[in-house]
């Protein structure tokens, strides 16, 4: 993949477009051998199973990468897969999620599953998409997600293969004694005498491991030919929490946006560098970002323990792992930037590593100026969805960071903001910072959802001949052609980067008999971004408790994100003119409410807060503060919330002064 120094503004953004994209790989396959090719004995792949094990990773040369997705490709092959056959995968970040993301991609086409998800959940995506072949986790001590698959096989109408990956497989023998080996190869056997029980008669049970042992290294057995419109990957978006909704992507979207990337990052992008993967492999992020990209330019990934940022040690000695791997990149959400500042770098030469990633929720300003102040690393924020691929903007890694701007477009892809009518219709295009609803069009545009339905208002007419996607968040372009997010049409709740839809919340509290109008919206938090919370006006003469209502939600609310942290009775939810339920006043409430407890907390004693919509900022809080001397840690403490702020000084010798200028990150 030829690749350019990188992007630096605007003017080098429409210089590259100008110059012309050279011919792509049609397949996601064909651009994994053509990054191999640049070096087949470099390292692509590394896995630790434990953080305490990192020194002694396993590892697999691009070679043996590809070998690993040609046999894991002939296997489904064999099992009668083709290029319409869905195969779901339920896994955490283990090596042989890749090779069946991969491999999966080369025969049919993948669908992710989140095992985070309760067994319901699971079993409403697996049908939704259609999938006749699974992988997943074997029975293995310390693990749930068997047991949680296990129970929902009889309600798959479409599955006919099950796939089982051994953790047994990535522990290291060589430090074991006899014994220990003897009860591993036991935990083997268990787990499958286990797994054939529990397997129905109509469902074929498969060993990967063994299965694909068996199979040719150097070719596809199948010798597909491939077409960029064929479809290589189904994710689930709209909140994971919500109705199931499956975006069909297709690998020249997939191919499209991995040079974009490419191009807009340059040489200091992923070509022969380190990059470790901590998001989980259900996330588009983590496949695209710190997979496709860097497999695309000779890069290494590292995959760290399992449960990625959530495995034991990962955070507490991510430092020791940048100086021991000399990371030089990772991707995450603003939760992991915070809890890493509580991680003291001490002696280690972390000099190997550039830049970090942030999407999926926004980042709060102090928290970014604390990690740069304290690293000397850049946070590159960027934005990108799933039915895009994954990345639609970035700041410049060679050039201004705004701080609390989403970036610039990427090459190839045009993106714009836009205004609408009543019925989501096309009107014209935004002017310079006016707010309008973010636009996107380009090829790494996605297919559309899998439920025709779902499609509705999706697409715009909005000009140039093109088919424009419409992303429900609402932003603004200023004159320099950075974006600026400003809120949000989808109403999602965004969780640690994780969405949730607060559908999902109302629903469920719905179905209580007392229940006559329930509202969710998310409380910011300086850890999580969000946290869901919601309110509850009662039917006429009925009765119950808040608690009683918490209960209720958590045996009615399948996933344990969306479970709301609080519940709130009041008399009338507020409504608009015509009848619906109005959640800019409620997010008000929330947001006076979490920054009066932090102010106070953080000894901030005297002070008044004012909430205001601006047309071109979103919320805006300002804090008026009766002693200057407090002015320093108000706003450290405003700045740990993703909110845009000012801070004004009004004492009697000092009338109302601003003092702080503002954070943009929502």
């Amino acid at each position: 993949m030829n690749i350019n120094s990188g992007i630096a503004n605007y003017q080098d953004l429409l210089a590259l477009e100008a110059a012309g994209k050279p011919a792509l790989p049609v397949s996601t396959y064909d651009l994994i051998l053509q990054g191999a090719a640049l070096n087949p004995q470099a390292c692509a792949l590394s896995f630790f199973l434990h953080t305490n094990e990192h020194q002694n990773a396993q590892r697999w040369s691009y070679q043996a990468l590809i070998e690993k997705i040609h046999q894991t490709a002939n296997f489904l092959h064999q099992l009668g897969a083709g290029k319409d056959t869905v195969i779901a995968y339920i896994l955490p970040n283990l090596p042989e999620t890749h090779f069946i993301i991969w491999g999966g991609q080369a025969t049919g086409i993948v669908a992710a599953i989140n095992p985070l998800l309760e067994p319901k959940a699971m079993a409403e995506l697996l049908n939704a998409a259609g999938a006749s072949i699974l992988v997943t986790l074997a029975p293995f001590p310390g693990t749930e997600l068997f047991a949680k698959v296990s129970q929902i096989l009889p309600q798959l109408s479409a599955l006919q293969h099950l796939v089982l990956v051994s953790l047994c497989d990535h522990v290291q023998a060589e430090k074991l004694a006899g014994n220990e080996l003897q009860q591993l190869e036991m935990q083997r056997i268990d787990g499958a005498t286990e797994a054939l029980q529990l397997t129905p008669d109509h469902i074929q049970l498969h060993d990967f491991s063994q299965a694909i042992s068996r199979q040719a290294k150097h070719q596809l057995n199948s010798a597909r030919q491939f077409a960029a419109t064929d479809y290589s990957s189904y994710f689930c978006t709209g909140g994971t929490t919500g109705t199931p909704k499956i975006a069909m992507r297709t690998h020249g979207n997939e191919v499209a946006n991995a040079w974009s990337a490419a191009q807009f990052f340059g040489h200091d992008g992923n070509s022969g560098n380190t990059v470790f993967c901590g998001l989980p492999l259900f996330h588009v992020n983590a496949v695209l970002v710190t997979g496709l990209l860097p497999f695309a330019t000779g890069g290494h990934v590292i995959l760290g323990t399992p449960q990625g940022y959530r495995g034991e040690g990962v955070v507490s000695r991510f430092w020791e792992l940048v100086e021991y791997h000399k990371i030089h990149s990772f991707s995450a959400v603003p939760t992991l930037y915070a809890n890493l500042l509580q991680v003291p770098i001490a002696e280690r030469d972390i000099s190997s590593l550039r830049y970090g990633l942030c999407g999926a929720a926004p980042m709060p300003v102090e928290v970014m100026r604390r990690f740069e102040d304290c690293t000397g690393i850049k946070i590159l924020e960027g934005y990108g969805l799933t039915e895009a691929t994954c990345v639609s903007s970035v700041n410049p890694l060679h050039g201004e960071r705004r701080c609390g701007s989403i970036g610039l477009r990427i090459p190839g892809q045009l993106m714009k903001a836009v205004v609408l009518d009543q019925q989501q219709n096309y009107v014209r295009d935004c002017e310079v910072n006016e707010v309008g609803v973010i636009a996107i069009s380009g090829p790494n545009v996605f297919a559309g959802y899998k439920l025709a339905e779902q499609n509705s208002q999706l697409w715009l007419d909005a000009g140039n001949g093109r088919k424009w996607l419409n992303s429900g968040d609402l932003g603004r372009q200023d004159a320099d052609g950075y974006f600026w997010l400003t809120g949000r049409n989808k109403e999602l709740i965004i969780r640690g980067g994780h969405n949730i839809d607060p559908g999902r919340i109302e629903e469920a509290l719905h179905l209580h008999p007392a229940v006559q109008l329930a509202a969710a919206v998310g409380r910011p938090d300086p850890h999580a971004g969000e946290l869901p919370v919601a309110y509850v006006q009662l039917k006429p003469g009925t009765s119950v408790s808040a608690d009683d209502l918490l209960a209720f939600a958590k045996a009615n609310i399948e996933e344990r994100a969306a479970v709301p942290k609080q519940i709130e009775i009041i008399a009338a939810i507020p409504l608009t003119a015509v009848g619906k339920i109005f959640k800019p006043a409620l997010r008000q409430l929330q947001i006076r409410c979490a920054l009066t407890t932090a102010l106070h907390d953080g000894g901030v004693d005297s002070f008044s807060i004012e909430i205001n919509e601006e047309k071109n900022l979103g919320f805006i809080v300002t804090v008026q503060l009766t002693h200057a001397s407090q002015r320093e840690a108000a706003a450290k403490i405003l700045g740990m919330y993703p909110l845009a702020f000012r801070l004004v000084v009004s004492t009697e010798d000092a009338p109302a002064t601003q003092t702080a200028s503002a954070s943009t990150t929502n």
